[in-house]
C-alpha cells in the first residue's frame, strides 16, 4: 500500500501562501492579514507561527539561500568551461524565479531588513568568487584571455546583471503580457563573457545568442 503523504503543517502552508502572494502582487502590497485571509485562517493562528511579516520573509530568503548556495561551485578534477558558467546561471535563474519577489522588491527589503541585506550581500560575493574561479580556470585552459583585473570587473558585472535581469525583463514585457525568459537572462550574462572567449567556447555563446534572440 502506498504511503500516505503527511498533511502539510500550518507553518508550511503559510510560507507557501506568502510566497505565492508575494510573487503575484509584490511583497509591499501583501500583509499578514492578506495571507491569513487567503488561507482561511485567523490572524492569530498566523501570528502563532510567525510574529510578523519580516519573519516570513526571512524564512523564505533562507530557503532561497539554501537552494542557491550549492550552485556556487567550480568543477573539481577538470578544467572549467563556459558550459559550467551557463549551467550555473540557468539553474540559478530557476531558483530566482521561484523566489522572484526577493529580486522584484530587493531595494525595499534590503533597506528595511539589514540582516537580510547582509546575507544577500554575502551570497552575491560568493557568486562573484565562483565566477572568478571559473574564469581563472578557463584562462588556465586557454579558452579565455583576461587579466585578473578584467576578471574581477567581469564577475561584478555578472552579479549586477544577474541580480536585476528578471526585474528588467518584467518591466520591459509588462505591456506585452509576457513572462521573463530564463534562457534569455542567462544569455545576457554570457554576453558579458563572450568578448574574452575564443575558439569553441566563443562559438557556443554565439550559437546560444542565435537560438535565444
Amino acid at each position: 500500500m502506498a504511503e500516505k503523504k503527511r498533511p502539510r503543517r500550518t507553518r508550511e502552508r503559510i510560507l507557501e501562501t506568502a510566497l505565492a502572494l508575494f510573487n503575484r502582487h509584490g511583497e509591499p502590497s501583501v500583509t499578514t492579514a492578506h495571507i491569513a485571509d487567503e488561507m482561511n485562517i485567523s490572524p492569530g493562528n498566523l501570528y502563532y507561527h510567525f510574529r510578523n511579516k519580516d519573519e516570513i520573509i526571512g524564512e523564505l530568503y533562507a530557503a532561497y539561500e539554501s537552494e542557491a548556495t550549492p550552485l556556487f561551485v567550480a568543477p573539481a578534477g577538470r578544467a572549467a568551461g563556459v558550459e559550467d558558467l551557463w549551467l550555473m546561471l540557468h539553474l540559478l535563474f530557476e531558483r530566482m524565479w521561484t523566489y522572484r519577489f526577493l529580486f522584484r522588491d530587493l531595494d525595499e527589503l534590503a533597506s528595511r531588513n539589514r540582516r537580510l541585506a547582509s546575507r544577500f550581500a554575502d551570497l552575491v560575493r560568493r557568486g562573484e568568487s565562483t565566477v572568478i574561479e571559473l574564469c581563472e580556470g578557463m584562462v588556465a585552459a586557454g579558452t579565455m584571455r583576461a587579466s585578473r583585473r578584467e576578471i574581477a570587473a567581469l564577475a561584478r558585472n555578472v552579479a549586477i546583471v544577474a541580480t536585476y535581469s528578471l526585474s528588467f525583463q518584467r518591466i520591459e514585457n509588462t505591456a506585452a503580457g509576457e513572462f521573463p525568459r530564463l534562457d534569455h537572462a542567462a544569455y545576457q550574462v554570457l554576453a558579458l563573457v563572450a568578448p574574452f572567449m575564443s575558439g569553441d567556447s566563443r562559438a557556443l555563446i554565439e550559437r546560444l545568442g542565435e537560438q535565444y534572440l
